[in-house]
């Protein structure tokens, strides 16, 4: 990545400030300004989300914030109430108190002096959710939002649910929020005075006061989300997907194919009436300018041009450009090593509109293979998993949404393959290139009235390597819609239509498609309370894909400019960070492991980062282990355990958690361990267990 210098003086820095609200609470913000915006006021940025901008995405911020502010645009980095530096209480997940206090932080900003009453919004993963949310309330300052790797419908699309299953990553999200909103504001910029007499923490400094009593607010997340079991109230209200026609500004959509959140893009494109320009490449979870697996692009200068085009009316000709550009994928090639891949072959293409009228869905039949390892289908042209099939089935996915940290980007899946139901066509005689959502459809039946299916379409390589492409969750207990579960009925033929994430991917000549189904997919999503026969009516079964033709205006697309941005402070590693992910299979038990560690130096010590400018050090460490039985699903463990630290001379805080979900056949149990620590000496201690029905 290029960076580029700052003049001295020509950005202005604020590194904190307060944004009043109409209730009292301040809400905590960092400012970057052109050096004379207070002369001649100029357009303004805003990016909203819990994860701390004093310590947390300091970094990012500034490699991103300052380039901006150098290009001309106020920049306002504000901390959602509650967590970092602002005041308050964090209640949930995009709560109705949030979304109205970003719009009181945006008629802020525009009257401010420095603001020439035009806001823009960006944000990526919280931020960009929130920027939607915000966006369908229409403040009148608000001009245009950059939203990248968001959600427009939180039930589709977010860590909780997918297709009617519980994601593991229900857990593991309200793991790190709820350490994150565990962590104190810095005294530096709250201040120390005593709290006076009559306070709930009478004597105590104020930083530590309020830290006390964000610890004692704090809820169980995990448990609040998995008790939303249907697309009820409560995920309506946090999806402007419910009334697109509430969003009037221009919205530029952004994720990658790594990530969880892609589908967001098309869906955003076809659903608003705004101007909406969509843009998906290879990435993870990340901003497009420091992506992996690449290409990354120039970003920063890609979200200038929407910036000036929308606050500044600019003419910078987004508005003629194809509406939704794209990363077409190659099969990843495969090497000794796979990890090693950090670019993801393939190339650009566009669409001039989406829905594209180019876009034709083919139906291909394909026969059935059994299994990959009996390759059997009996007579009568059935396939079938048995009872006792393997609950482990799922280890070669990957994460649910990738972080550009994985050990292996592309992971190989004929491990998985080899546990499902296989469909599989020949050798194609000619390449196919898709873009869009698969779909699978085929009558089946299960034994058990609550089960559910994995779908992956795979590009499998004449040496056999298997890609997956796109995978759907099923929940087959939501087969009449999200509003409502209805048990299965043993034996009962069903016919089910499956869509799957949408993908842009090139089968190449001599390669072969492949549909896999199973009954699990562990450690994606929580298993079954019972192991489930599924049997699939092999002559019924076909596969839609969205196939895109060739056009001539893809080889004449320009260029995204190479990434850049601006410099961040120095910082200082204190002790080396560490990645390590592994899987173990004891022989006594048979119980299957997979323990991912993350930012751990020696021991069980956090790796430690020094931020020099604010005399702050920081770690964070992250262990995460899933564990099961490959027969028996009532074994499966997710347990997530976070250490956190803060440190400036003698000032010492840490939060250290556990975070504990097994399952029985009536309900979830969900445990939980929340220290909070000054110069090593506990002041609270959280603990929690509840059980939810299961759906």
């Amino acid at each position: 990545m290029h960076v580029r210098d700052i003049a001295p003086g020509s950005v202005q820095e604020v590194e904190h400030l307060w944004v009043p609200m109409p209730d009292g609470c301040r809400l905590a913000a960092r400012l970057w300004l052109p050096a004379d915006a207070s002369r001649s006021p100029v357009p303004a940025l805003l990016e909203c989300n819990p994860y701390r901008k004093r310590d947390g995405t300091r970094e990012r911020d500034e490699r991103m914030h300052r380039w901006f502010a150098n290009e001309g645009y106020a920049c306002v980095r504000l901390d959602t109430r509650g967590t970092g530096e602002s005041e308050g209480r964090l209640e949930d997940e995009y709560s109705e108190r949030e979304q109205q206090d970003t719009v009181e932080a945006i008629a802020w900003i525009a009257a401010q002096p420095w603001c020439n009453g035009a806001v823009g919004m960006i944000g990526k993963s919280w931020g960009g959710i929130l920027a939607l949310q915000v966006a369908a309330r229409r403040p009148p300052a608000l001009r245009a939002v950059i939203t990248v790797c968001s959600s427009d419908d939180r039930w589709l699309t977010d860590a909780h649910w997918m297709g009617g299953c519980s994601l593991v990553e229900n857990l593991s999200w309200g793991a790190m929020l709820g350490t994150v909103a565990a962590l104190p504001p810095d005294p530096l910029l709250v201040g120390d005075t005593p709290e006076p007499p009559g306070h709930a923490h009478a004597g105590e400094p104020h930083w530590r006061a309020e830290w006390l009593a964000r610890v004692d607010a704090l809820p169980l997340f995990a448990a609040r989300w998995l008790a939303h079991t249907t697309r009820d109230d409560y995920w309506q209200r946090g999806s402007v997907a419910e009334d697109f026609a509430r969003i009037e500004c221009p919205v530029f959509a952004v994720s990658g194919w790594a990530d969880a959140y892609a589908d967001t893009v098309p869906r955003l494109l076809a659903g608003l009436r705004a101007p909406c320009k969509g843009l998906v490449g290879p990435w993870a979870h990340l901003y497009p300018h420091e992506a992996t697996p690449g290409p990354a692009i120039g970003f920063l200068q890609e979200a200038k041009r929407w910036w000036d085009e929308w606050l500044r009316g600019i003419d910078t000709g987004v508005r003629r450009e194809p509406a939704y550009r794209v990363w077409m994928q190659d099969h990843p090639r495969p090497t000794p090593a796979r990890h090693s891949v950090t670019q993801r072959a393939g190339r650009w293409v566009a669409e001039a509109d989406w829905p594209s009228a180019r876009i034709e869905n083919v139906l291909h039949v394909l026969p059935a293979a059994g299994t990959v390892a009996t390759g059997a289908v009996n007579a009568a042209s059935e396939v079938a998993i048995p009872p006792g099939a393997r609950q482990s089935i799922g280890l070669a996915a990957g994460p649910w949404c990738g972080f550009g940290i994985e050990a292996d980007p592309f992971p190989e899946q004929s491990s998985d393959d080899a546990g499902s139901l296989v469909f599989e066509s020949a050798a194609l005689d000619a390449g196919i290139e898709i873009l869009g959502a698969p779909g699978v459809s085929f009558e089946l039946s299960v034994d058990r009235p609550s089960a559910f299916l994995a779908v992956r379409l795979c590009d499998v390589a004449p040496n056999g390597d298997s890609a997956r492409v796109s995978y759907a969750l099923y929940d087959l207990t939501q087969r009449h819609g999200p509003e409502r579960r209805d048990p299965v009925v043993a034996g009962e033929r069903i016919r089910v239509q499956v869509v799957l994430r949408h993908a842009a991917h090139s089968f190449a000549p001599g390669h072969r498609l492949r549909v896999a189904v199973s009954t699990a997919y562990w450690p994606i999503v929580w298993p079954s309370p019972e192991p489930v026969a599924l049997t699939i009516f092999a002559a019924q079964a076909g596969l839609e894909l969205p196939q895109r033709p060739s056009h001539p205006d893809d080889a004449l697309l320009p260029a995204f400019a190479g990434p850049e941005s601006a410099p961040a402070d120095a910082t200082h590693d204190v002790d080396p960070t560490a990645i390590e992910s592994r899987e173990t299979t004891d022989p006594r038990t048979g119980m299957t492991t997979v323990v991912t560690r993350i930012d751990f130096g020696a021991g069980s010590i956090p790796a430690r980062t020094s931020f020099p400018a604010i005399d702050l050090e920081t770690g964070h460490a992250i262990e995460e282990l899933f564990r099961i039985h490959p027969e028996d699903p009532l074994a499966a463990e997710a347990r997530v355990m976070h250490h956190a630290t803060r440190r400036r001379g003698a000032w010492h805080v840490e939060v250290e958690s556990c975070w504990r979900m097994t399952g029985d056949r009536e309900a979830f149990t969900i445990t939980a361990e929340v220290h909070a620590r000054e110069s090593g000496k506990t002041l609270r201690h959280r603990h929690w267990e509840v059980r939810v029905p299961r759906p």
